[in-house]
C-alpha cells in the first residue's frame, strides 16, 4: 500500500529549471556568467547602431562662410543630420538623402554662392546716382558671365572684369568696350580651343559693341589662353598652326600602322612621321585691261557741247561785175541740227543776213578696267618624312617558335606600301626609312610594395577591422565566460556538490614530504591497502561460500 502525500494548497510554486540550476553555481561562477552576458549585449547593441549608422556624402563643398551657415540652419530646420569635413569647407549628410536635399536647397536659392548677378539691380536705393546704376549694372554683367563660364564641366571657378567706356556725342571719340576673364579649372582638366572659342564668343556676344579679339583668357597660372592677334600675323609661332601640323603627322602614323598591321600583327610595327607645312599667307593683286569695244557697248563717263553763231547785213542791190561779185558765197546761216529751211525763205535771209555758226562736241569713255585682289592660306605640305621599325616575324623551326627576320622582297614591298600611303612625292624631298629589327620585351615591373602597405589592403583591413574585430571579441567572451558558466550549469547537484567537496577536501589536505625513489633493482615494498587486498583474495580463493555470505549480508545491510 502506497501513501499518497498531498502538497499544502498555500505552499509557494517551484523554481523553474534553470534557477534551480542557476543556484547551484557558487559566487565566482555566477560573476563570470553575469559579465559575459552583459559584454555580448554590449556588443550586440553596438553591432546593431554602428550597423545603422548612415553613410555620408558630400552635399556640398568649397563653401563660404555664408553659405555654409544659411544651408546649415535649413539642415537643421529640415532634421537633417549633418557633419564636417575638410575644415568645415565641405557639408556631409547620409549618402540617400544627398539628391533630394540638393534639388530642395536649390528650389530656395542655395547655395547662392559669392557671384552676384542681375538681382544688384532688384537693390536699388533711392536717392542712388547715376554712376552707381552703371556700376550696379557691370557688376550684374560680370555676375551673370561668371555664372555662365562657371556651368562649364572643366572650369572650377571664374572671375570677369569688364572695361565699360563712357560713351559720349562724337563719334570718332568713342571707345571700345573689353574684357578679361581668369578662370580656375578642376585638377587634370584642359580646355581645348573649341571651348576656348566658345568662351570668347559668349563673353563678346553679351556685350554690345565687343570684339572677340578684345577678350582675354587667362588661367590661375597666368598663361594667357585666347590669342588676341589675328592668326598667322607673323607674331611668333601660332598654337593653331603647331596643332594643325600635329594632327598631320598622327594622321600619316595612324595610315601606316592601319595598312601593316594587318601584315606583320598588332603591336609589331612602330611608325613616325615629321611633316614640314608652309604656313605662308599670299597676296596678289592684278588689273586688266580690255581692247577698244563697240560705240553700242561703251559707257558715257561725260559729255561736254559748245555752239556760237555770228550775225552780219548786207545790201540786197544787184551789183554790176566786178571785184565784189567774184568774191565766193557767204557761209549758211542756219544751223547744222537745227530744222530746215524752205529755199525761198533760205534765199530772201540770205540777201538780209549773212553769219557763221560753230559747234565742239567732246565725249568721255569709260576705260573697262578689272582688279583682282587674292588673300589665301597656303598650309601646303612641303615635305614628308617616315620611319617604320617593323618586329621580327615568329616562325617555327623544329618544333619551336623562334623570330626570323623579313626577306629583302618583303621589305620592299611593305615600303612601296608606306609610299603610297603616305603619298610619296619625289620631287618634293619627302622620304621613307624601313627597318626590320626585334623588339625588346621589357619585364613586367614588380611591385616591391609589401601586401601589407598597399592602398587596397589598407582599405580592406579598414573595412573589415570592425566587423572582424566584434566576433573575435564576442568569440572570447563565449569562450572564457559564457561557456564554463553553461557547463557548470547543465551538471546535476551532487556531482557539483561532490566535486565542489573533493575540491575541498584537496584544498585541505596538508603538504607531507614524499618518500624517496626505491633504488634500481630493489623491490617495491607492498602497503597496507595492498597486503589486506592479497588476504582478502587468499581467503576468497580458499572459502568461497564464506565470502558469499558476506556479501549478501553487506547487500541486505546486516553489516554487524
Amino acid at each position: 500500500m502506497s501513501a499518497v502525500v498531498e502538497a499544502p494548497l498555500n505552499s509557494p510554486p517551484a523554481n523553474p529549471a534553470w534557477i534551480q540550476r542557476l543556484s547551484t553555481l557558487d559566487r565566482a561562477q555566477r560573476m563570470r556568467l553575469g559579465v559575459g552576458v552583459v559584454l555580448l549585449v554590449a556588443a550586440a547593441i553596438a553591432a546593431v547602431v554602428l550597423g545603422r549608422q548612415p553613410d555620408y556624402r558630400v552635399l556640398f563643398s568649397n563653401l563660404s562662410d555664408k553659405d555654409g551657415g544659411a544651408i546649415v540652419a535649413q539642415l537643421s530646420q529640415m532634421n537633417v543630420p549633418y557633419k564636417h569635413a575638410d575644415g568645415g569647407g565641405a557639408i556631409l549628410i547620409p549618402a540617400d538623402k544627398v539628391h533630394d536635399i540638393r534639388l530642395r536647397l536649390a528650389s530656395q536659392g542655395l547655395p547662392k554662392g559669392s557671384v552676384s548677378g542681375f538681382e544688384l539691380m532688384e537693390a536699388n536705393r533711392f536717392g542712388m546716382t547715376q554712376f552707381q546704376e552703371r556700376l550696379n549694372f557691370q557688376r550684374g554683367l560680370e555676375g551673370e558671365l561668371t555664372r555662365s563660364i562657371q556651368a562649364l564641366s572643366s572650369v572650377q571657378s571664374a572671375r570677369v572684369h569688364l572695361a565699360l567706356p563712357n560713351q559720349n556725342g562724337f563719334f570718332r571719340e568713342q571707345q571700345k568696350p573689353s574684357a578679361s576673364i581668369l578662370i580656375s579649372l578642376y585638377p587634370g582638366r584642359v580646355l581645348d580651343r573649341a571651348q576656348l572659342a566658345g568662351i570668347v564668343h559668349l563673353v563678346a556676344s553679351s556685350v554690345p559693341e565687343l570684339a572677340p579679339s578684345a577678350v582675354s583668357v587667362l588661367d590661375d597660372t597666368g598663361k594667357l589662353l585666347s590669342q588676341t592677334s589675328e592668326p598667322g600675323a607673323g607674331n611668333g609661332v601660332d598654337a593653331q598652326q603647331l596643332q594643325y601640323v600635329q594632327q598631320i603627322e598622327q594622321q600619316y602614323t595612324r595610315r601606316i600602322q592601319e595598312i601593316l598591321e594587318p601584315v606583320v600583327g598588332r603591336n609589331n610595327v612602330k611608325a613616325q612621321v615629321t611633316a614640314e607645312l608652309d604656313f605662308s599667307q599670299t597676296e596678289s593683286t592684278s588689273e586688266q585691261y580690255r581692247p577698244n569695244q563697240t560705240p553700242d557697248a561703251t559707257v558715257i563717263r561725260s559729255q561736254q557741247v559748245l555752239e556760237s553763231r555770228e550775225n552780219s547785213t548786207t545790201n540786197t542791190a544787184v551789183v554790176g561785175p566786178g571785184a565784189v561779185a567774184n568774191q565766193p558765197p557767204a557761209p549758211s546761216a542756219a544751223p547744222i541740227n537745227g530744222p530746215g529751211q524752205t529755199l525761198a525763205a533760205a534765199g530772201q535771209q540770205g540777201g538780209a543776213e549773212q553769219g557763221s555758226t560753230k559747234r565742239e562736241s567732246t565725249t568721255n569713255f569709260e576705260v573697262d578696267k578689272t582688279v583682282r585682289v587674292t588673300r589665301g592660306n597656303n598650309w601646303a605640305v612641303k615635305r614628308v618624312s617616315a620611319a617604320v621599325v617593323v618586329n621580327y616575324q615568329s616562325a617555327e623551326d623544329k618544333g619551336k617558335m623562334v623570330a626570323k627576320a623579313l626577306t629583302p622582297e618583303q621589305i620592299e614591298q611593305m615600303t612601296a606600301l608606306v609610299r603610297e600611303t603616305i603619298g610619296f612625292n619625289k620631287e618634293r624631298g619627302d622620304s621613307v626609312n624601313l627597318m626590320n629589327a626585334q623588339f625588346q620585351v621589357d619585364a613586367a615591373p614588380q611591385d616591391d610594395v609589401p601586401l601589407w602597405k598597399q592602398p587596397e589592403a589598407v582599405d580592406l583591413a579598414r573595412s573589415l577591422a570592425w566587423p572582424v574585430g566584434m566576433s573575435l571579441f564576442a568569440a572570447l567572451v563565449l569562450l572564457g565566460l559564457v561557456r564554463p558558466a553553461l557547463k557548470a550549469l547543465g551538471k546535476p547537484k551532487e556531482i557539483q556538490m561532490a566535486g565542489a567537496q573533493l575540491d575541498a577536501l584537496e584544498a585541505e589536505m596538508p603538504q607531507r614530504p614524499a618518500l624517496p625513489a626505491p633504488k634500481p633493482g630493489e623491490p617495491v615494498p607492498a602497503t597496507p591497502e595492498e597486503l589486506r587486498l592479497e588476504d582478502a583474495r587468499a581467503l576468497a580463493r580458499q572459502n568461497p561460500m564464506a565470502v558469499a555470505n558476506i556479501v549478501k549480508n553487506w547487500v541486505n545491510g546486516d553489516i554487524g
